[in-house]
């Protein structure tokens, strides 16, 4: 245990709580500060200037990230007919219709994202209890209502996340693996961080990017200068 605190005080060193870090300084520090066995996750965290409250101020969306996520994505689709078909050609871990949605209802959850062709839709909203508090509810906004099942199940294979602000302003998504190199991570952050940019509502006012952090499961949060992004139309 001793050795496990004096490790984790020896990485805390290495970021300066106080400093705002540009996104390559940010990744590379993420790479150092790892120390757990495992191939630690890397998430950012960006809070918005935003009230989530507001309909018009709802921050939501989806994005192929460029190196992906280093996880293996289980894809569940309901689709019917040559749907089902084509989504198993693609690489599809789960497909079926009506079948599918009776297996989910009884409790089979051994997936980590949902497609359903727009067809499916009045069978699997039954399942709202079921995926909605896991984030799993199909949603035409980012692309998971689609009869484009083939492109959707490889977006979803390769490196697509969907990210929603919480109640308190804040965006939540995992940017890859700390095994990735740093201009992996840099690319996928900076990826995120300008979709951001790009959905900020019109009625959102104020600085919008509030605050940036990169950590790794198990490592300390490593502030990210939000002002590098204000040329990126962070204050248009």
């Amino acid at each position: 245990m001793a050795t496990i605190a004096k490790k984790r005080a020896a990485i805390t060193a290495l970021v300066d709580p106080a400093r705002k870090y540009s996104v390559e300084e940010a990744c590379a520090l993420v790479k150092k500060a790892k120390y757990a066995a495992f191939d630690e996750t890397v998430d950012l965290a960006v809070r918005l200037g935003v009230n989530p409250k507001h309909a018009d101020q709802m921050v939501r969306g989806a994005i192929v990230l460029p190196h992906g996520t280093g996880r293996n994505v289980r894809v569940l689709v309901f689709a019917k007919g040559d749907k089902e078909r084509e989504a198993r050609e693609a690489g599809a871990d789960f497909a079926g219709s009506d079948d599918l949605v009776a297996k989910v209802s009884e409790g089979f959850l051994e997936f980590d994202r949902v497609i359903a062709t727009p067809d499916m839709m009045g069978s699997v909203g039954k399942l709202g209890r079921v995926l909605g508090p896991r984030g799993l509810m199909p949603n035409p906004k980012v692309g998971t209502v689609t009869f484009d099942v083939t492109a959707a199940v490889r977006d979803a294979k390769g490196g697509k996340i969907e990210y929603r602000v919480e109640k308190a302003g804040i965006v939540h998504a995992r940017i890859g693996k700390a095994s990735f190199n740093e201009q992996a991570l840099s690319d996928n952050a900076k990826a995120l961080i300008g979709a951001l940019v790009r959905q900020k509502p019109s009625t959102a006012k104020g600085s919008y990017l509030r605050s940036i952090t990169v950590s790794s499961t198990m490592g300390p949060g490593i502030k990210i200068d939000p002002g590098q992004f204000i040329t990126a139309g962070e204050e248009g």
